[in-house]
């Protein structure tokens, strides 16, 4: 089918939301946790929410691993992973002990204290877009997305920081490596702001 998304389903994640949000843009969505889905995508979407040793642990518990490798770096199937599924797209976390997939060049840090701001990062806010991408060919430029976390995405690479979104300090909330995206917010929860990304991911 054409514009086939799969949506990983390694047990954690918000799947019915994103699929739902996919369905309203017009994308054929399925929802699978078997590697032979992965590997005959068109597209594919890693979501995540929580502790990212638990999110790594059932993603290699999952068996998908293999599969995902085969069709993000030896196909260049995109991909666009989302919160917990973004920060699994680098080398580790702060949070845990566990590697990550290592496709990008970052790491993960818990976002700093402050006495005027809550930490975990929680709700709505804007990105300062930084470099072109795809994700972005429709989005207004007051665009405002949802967010909940308490840890933020370290580009190694500068290159690979597409977006950056302010909460006491300046982070990447967007990132980017040729078929390799990541949103740290939640296009799902951010109605039409999330469908006009979804979209644009959608058309790649």
């Amino acid at each position: 089918m054409k514009n086939n998304i799969v949506i990983v389903n390694y047990g954690i994640g918000n799947l019915s939301s994103v699929a739902n949000m996919l369905r309203k843009v017009g994308s054929n969505v399925i929802i699978s946790s078997k590697p032979e889905d992965i590997i005959l995508a068109d597209k594919i979407l890693l979501p995540g929410v929580g502790h990212f040793d638990h999110g790594m642990k059932m993603l290699r518990k999952s068996g998908l691993e293999e599969s995902l490798n085969i069709s993000v770096i030896e196909n260049k199937k995109p991909i666009l992973g989302i919160c917990l599924g973004a920060q699994i797209l680098g080398k580790g976390s702060e949070e845990g002990n566990s590697s990550g997939l290592g496709w990008i060049d970052m790491v993960c840090r818990r976002i700093p204290d402050h006495p005027q701001l809550r930490v975990p990062h929680m709700g709505w806010n804007q990105i300062n877009i930084k470099k072109k991408s795809v994700l972005f060919s429709n989005l207004d430029v007051d665009s405002r997305f949802y967010f909940v976390h308490k840890y933020y995405m370290k580009c190694q690479n500068i290159e690979n920081s597409m977006a950056e979104t302010s909460h006491g300090i300046e982070f990447t909330s967007v990132v980017g490596k040729e078929n390799i995206l990541g949103t740290q917010f939640h296009p799902e929860k951010s109605l039409k702001h999330g469908l006009k990304l979804l979209n644009a991911f959608k058309d790649i």
